[in-house]
């Protein structure tokens, strides 16, 4: 990650704000439990059970996941095959440990990156790419980092497809603890959402893919797009 930032672009700062709070004991003890246990259903009012119904839906024998937490959705969804070739993607080295002894009997492949600049990763390409709860910790409002589309895309084979979920704003509803929280975590620089809106995510999609489609579910946003 180089350590300065171009004029309107994110800086090293906040980018790395946006994936420190995932030490090793954060992954181990609380993650599970607090993101995907509590917050993901009683504040953002998406269950972690959609999240993993959106794997089974979409995820390939021959996948990449980028902003990969503790590997709870690769190691519990339904690939299509028992040997698929498996690849994780973070700037998160805790991230990128935790999801491979997690996902350990696939062999994963790791690649530590930072999907905000261009990636410079000469391997075979991918059918699947998943990006999930991924753009609401980067730096800058959609339409900016929606770069990390024109990234990713290049890794992608004809006709594969990219999908995700991420938590947004503007016009979805919000409870006061919801938004509570949400406000806390962006001025803590753990969360980077304040103006992202699910327009502004179809928007992104439209203009990079020849098919797309966003869903709400709570204040998550759960999109495809296919290349």
């Amino acid at each position: 990650m180089s350590m300065t930032a171009p004029h309107g672009s994110p800086s090293a700062q906040e980018v790395h704000a946006g994936q420190a709070i995932y030490t090793r004991w954060s992954l181990a003890l609380a993650y599970d439990p607090v993101v995907l246990g509590y917050s993901n259903r009683f504040l953002w009012k998406c269950q972690t059970k959609r999240l993993l119904e959106m794997y089974d839906e979409y995820v390939s024998s021959n996948h990449l996941d980028i902003g990969v937490g503790t590997g709870y959705f690769l190691a519990r969804c339904r690939f299509p095959s028992p040997r698929p070739r498996l690849a994780l993607m973070d700037l998160n080295p805790n991230s990128l440990e935790y999801a491979a002894r997690r996902t350990a009997r696939y062999q994963p492949e790791r690649y530590q990156r930072n999907v905000l600049e261009p990636l410079q990763l000469d391997v075979p390409k991918f059918d699947t790419i998943g990006m999930n709860y991924l753009l609401h910790c980067m730096p800058g409002a959609l339409p900016e980092k929606a770069v990390v589309f024109d990234h990713v895309r290049p890794l992608l084979n004809p006709g594969g497809r990219v999908f995700g979920a991420t938590l947004v704003q503007g016009d979805v509803p919000r409870s006061v603890w919801a938004q509570k929280l949400m406000d806390l975590y962006n001025r803590k620089g753990v969360f980077h959402n304040e103006r992202d809106t699910v327009e502004d995510l179809k928007q992104a999609l439209r203009q990079r893919f020849a098919e797309s489609r966003v869903t709400v579910q709570g204040c998550a946003a759960l999109f495809w797009a296919k290349a």
